[in-house]
């Protein structure tokens, strides 16, 4: 079995290949970390890539991070036991008034395949939540989606609540959405702005400065 094969799976958005195949790979004594970050990791960059240049869309995409996750679900147990530092932890969530998860759900499908640790804090999340689970998780990054137009005064409620919380300075801040704009991204006063989930990973790794 080898890690190309691994690779095409979830390129292709084979589920099923890319979890039998990882675990052809497992039981052959390939390294877990070596699968994550030699196939599936490069696999997600990849697709993030093509999406990015036109060349695949939103349903491949979904695909192919599904089958990434096929494959994670059977790394996870064998990373976390030898303890595999994540790339760092992002605390995404859609703001409060916006119930839409779909974009929110890939982008942090995105991130996971990419090496990030997800917390997901959900939909129609008010920004106490956000403040909290910062201060409850000391995570490195903090991604905001909002996907109506009446909801991104909520992106901007939460950045407030950030600063007054006193947490601001310790996160970067990473939105996104349909209506958002780079424009929007800068006048509230957030790090990063991804026009799509295949720029997310790619963001959010030059927000930290990692490659």
């Amino acid at each position: 079995m080898s890690l190309e094969t691994i690779y095409d799976a979830v390129l292709r958005g084979d589920a099923n290949t890319a979890a039998a195949d990882t675990q052809a790979a497992v039981d052959e004594g390939i390294d877990p970390d070596t699968i994550l970050h030699e196939a599936c990791m490069p696999a997600m960059t990849e697709i993030g890539r093509l999406f990015e240049n036109g060349e695949k869309f939103i349903p491949e995409m979904m695909i192919a991070a599904r089958a990434m996750q096929a494959a994670v679900n059977i790394l996870k147990p064998l990373l976390v036991d030898a303890e595999v530092d994540s790339v760092g932890t992002i605390v995404i969530g859609t703001v409060a008034g916006d119930l839409h998860d779909i974009g929110k759900n890939l982008v942090g499908m995105m991130l996971e395949g990419a090496g990030f640790q997800i917390i997901d804090l959900g939909t129609d999340v008010p920004p106490e939540t956000f403040v909290a689970a910062v201060q409850e998780n000391n995570p490195e990054l903090v991604g905001m989606s909002a996907l109506l137009t009446t909801t991104m005064a909520s992106i901007k409620a939460t950045m407030e609540a950030l600063i007054e919380a006193g947490v601001r300075d310790q996160v970067k801040v990473l939105v996104g959405g349909a209506p958002i704009t780079q424009e929007f991204a800068d006048k509230v006063g957030a790090d990063g702005f991804a026009g799509d989930a295949g720029s997310a990973p790619r963001v959010a790794k030059a927000l930290l400065g990692v490659a």
